[in-house]
């Protein structure tokens, strides 16, 4: 089975108030420094294994400068890809120029991901964020015309001054854009964020849960396919890279704080950048019994709309998933679903999916 990659960039031009992930304003000597040791990461830690998905994510990797950005792909020739499905780049819109999509396309990008989060002003001016649908619109018709037909935007949603006529009118002008993916996002008020410091709140979950069901029945009816918890896409369009971490399959995390599944080991690096450039790379790893195996397949499968399909997770681990977790009550009570082969959790009762899991693990 091949294996993805994950590669974190942790600079941004600007840090929003909602963002808890590893991120340090730009500073061009601090980047090179990190892509040397991103280098040495690769050198010391990837085995040659074959490679079919790649995801750059961030902070901010579209910040990186031209001469940045020729390095950092320099660096990914030393991944043995065969037959690359998926490459994905997360963007800030306001990055996005002729230059950044010529460098982009000629190191074999095939997917964007944008994080638009919303064209309300006043969700923006709480998360730090400044763009209008108009600039929007013109980006991504950019980017269409330097070929980019795969493209996921990024929706936040659950302010505590929000409403659904707020996020009806956000989900409006995504779908106006005409994405093949949308990820949705409900606002967490994280330690160590901007939000936090300030004391906001989030909305009530009653009307969490009102918007997450608005979201799902609004996009269904604009032709997107529920098929993650969180995600949606047009047919055929669905995330490879992700889909792999749902299906509990191998990937390399590069990077500081990046995480990675690689023989039965779940590692994370450093967050400290410091560390980090001084090749301290590691920073917990656990080497993963055939139950904790497992129990990651029931918890990430389960976030999928199809669930897991029951004989192959028989022969997978060559038990019997009924003997192994509490199902039957969790049927009988119309949490959980059998369909064609496959289980999963009822789609009325998604909202609740952590509670499910708990009961299940």
């Amino acid at each position: 089975m091949k294996k993805g990659v994950y590669i974190h960039i942790p600079f941004c031009k600007t840090i929003c108030s909602y963002c808890d992930f590893c991120k340090v304003f730009y500073n061009e000597e601090w980047v090179f420094k990190y892509l040397k040791a991103l280098e040495e990461e690769i050198n010391d830690l990837y085995m040659g294994e074959e490679i079919d998905t790649v995801y750059i994510g961030g902070g901010t990797p579209s910040s990186l400068s031209q001469k940045a950005l020729k390095y950092l792909f320099e660096i990914l020739n030393k991944l043995n890809i065969i037959d690359l499905k998926e490459f994905t780049f997360e963007c800030n819109l306001n990055d996005i120029s002729e230059e950044l999509l010529e460098i982009l396309k000629n190191a074999k990008v095939s997917r964007l991901s944008i994080g638009i989060e919303s064209f309300d002003n006043e969700k923006l001016k709480y998360m730090g964020r400044n763009h209008s649908f108009l600039v929007a619109k013109q980006k991504i018709d950019l980017c269409r015309s330097y070929g980019f037909n795969n493209i996921n935007i990024d929706l936040i949603y659950g302010f505590f001054f929000e409403n659904i006529k707020i996020l009806k009118n956000d989900l409006k002008k995504i779908v106006k854009l005409n994405p093949e993916h949308i990820s949705t996002y409900s606002l967490m008020i994280e330690n160590n964020t901007i939000l936090k410091n300030k004391n906001i709140e989030c909305i009530s979950e009653d009307m969490d849960a009102e918007m997450y069901k608005f979201i799902c029945k609004f996009l269904k009816t604009k032709g997107f396919n529920h098929y993650e918890i969180s995600n949606f896409a047009k047919s055929g369009y669905e995330s490879i890279h992700n889909l792999k971490y749902w299906r509990n399959l191998e990937y390399y995390g590069f990077g500081a704080s990046a995480s990675g599944y690689i023989d039965n080991i779940r590692y994370t690096n450093t967050k400290s950048l410091t560390k980090y450039m001084n090749k301290e790379f590691g920073f917990e790893k656990n080497l993963l019994t055939k139950k904790d195996i497992m129990d990651n397949h029931i918890m990430l499968g389960l976030r999928l709309l199809k669930g897991i399909n029951i004989e192959k997770f028989n022969k997978l681990y060559e038990t019997d998933m009924f003997s192994l977790y509490p199902i039957k009550p969790l049927l009988k009570n119309k949490e959980l679903i059998i369909k064609k082969g496959n289980i999963f959790i009822n789609p009325t009762k998604l909202y609740v999916m952590n509670e499910i899991l708990v009961k299940m693990i």
